[in-house]
């Protein structure tokens, strides 16, 4: 059996590893996801050639990259391959066909209820870093404190991190662990609490929806915005050394600050009433009921708080967020309705 090999990966094997690394080319997996749309405009704007692998499925979306695509009879800057993080064989033919200079794995399941039914990619990052290894190629991702996995897709990601750090240290590979607390933005999935907050605020003001459902309201989060955190991830490959990074705020915010935020966007105040199941907000002024509880978006273990200390990525990578919270509300109401403007238009 013969294998072809494109020129262009001919010419990167030839050279020597500091031109190697200069080809400046990017391999992401979850690709179309919300970190993954803002890493390839970020790379891009650099100079990168951009690979990305997505599902071979007719429902797939790919909105959030469709804007990046360009005439496809220049030399294409981003290109997709069809893949699946659970396929060693198909992982190991892409990074041997690519060879890229830094890989981002941002492909997996992660709507925290969703993993409780889907384990599936617990082991994905497994088979990327040895598709990686069998191809003698460096890699990307990136720190520690204590873990305590509430779900299995924490399961998954502590898996991950600890695989990560085992490449790293028993094969040399540049590896890194990228610790990301909450970040949001526009392109975030319409399932996740602050987009499912975003688009309900963007109806209501527009009289197409009457009321918000939420579970925990009270629970805290670090929110930051996901266009500051990919720069971290860029930042981390950049570096002499292989090291792991928490990004995140260093300020923590409840759902119900949130939701408070969201509808002061559209000059509309919340008063609360009530506690547990029976807390309900209150429209200052209508008296309208805008938000209300319901049990069944409790978590079945939930995490009260979450805060993360950026304080080594400040000093080593020079990086901090540069969306307050405010803003990053205010940009993902806005939105959302502009987003439902159009649908209606439609």
């Amino acid at each position: 059996m013969s294998t072809v090999i494109s020129p262009d990966v001919q010419k990167a094997l030839s050279l020597s590893p500091e031109e190697y690394r200069k080809r400046k080319v990017a391999l992401i997996t979850g690709i179309t996801g919300q970190d993954g749309s803002y890493l390839t405009e970020f790379l891009l704007e650099r100079g990168y050639t951009v690979h990305g692998i997505i599902r071979r499925s007719s429902s797939f979306n790919t909105g959030r990259i469709e804007h990046l695509y360009k005439d496809q009879h220049e030399r294409p800057k981003m290109v997709l391959h069809y893949g699946d993080l659970t396929d060693s064989t198909n992982l190991v033919h892409i990074v041997s066909q690519v060879l890229p200079t830094e890989i981002y794995n941002l492909g997996a399941q992660s709507h925290v209820k969703v993993s409780f039914d889907m384990a599936e990619y617990t082991v994905s990052t497994l088979r990327l870093l040895d598709a990686i290894r069998t191809c003698v190629v460096e890699t990307p991702q990136s720190e520690t404190t204590p873990f305590y996995p509430r779900s299995p897709y924490g399961v998954a990601k502590l898996y991950a991190f600890w695989i990560v750090v085992n490449y790293r240290e028993a094969y040399g590979m540049f590896a890194c662990n990228g610790v990301l607390f909450n970040h949001e933005s526009p392109r975030r999935g319409r399932t996740f609490v602050t987009r499912k907050i975003s688009r309900a605020v963007a109806e209501i003001h527009l009289g197409k929806q009457e009321c918000l459902w939420l579970g925990n309201i009270d629970a805290k989060r670090d929110w930051g915005h996901a266009r500051d955190y990919i720069e971290g991830m860029w930042l981390m490959l950049q570096q002499d050394q292989p090291e792991d990074f928490v990004l995140a705020t260093g300020e923590t915010h409840t759902v119900r600050e949130y939701v408070e935020k969201a509808f002061a966007v559209v000059n509309k105040i919340i008063e609360w009433e009530g506690e547990g199941e029976e807390l309900i907000g209150r429209e200052k002024g209508t008296g309208f009921i805008r938000v209300r509880v319901d049990a069944k978006y409790f978590r079945p273990t939930e995490v009260d708080l979450l805060l993360g200390n950026p304080s080594k990525a400040k000093k080593l990578l020079g990086w901090k967020r540069k969306v307050d919270f405010d803003s990053l509300v205010k940009e993902m109401v806005l939105a959302d309705i502009e987003g439902a403007k159009m649908n209606s238009e439609n």
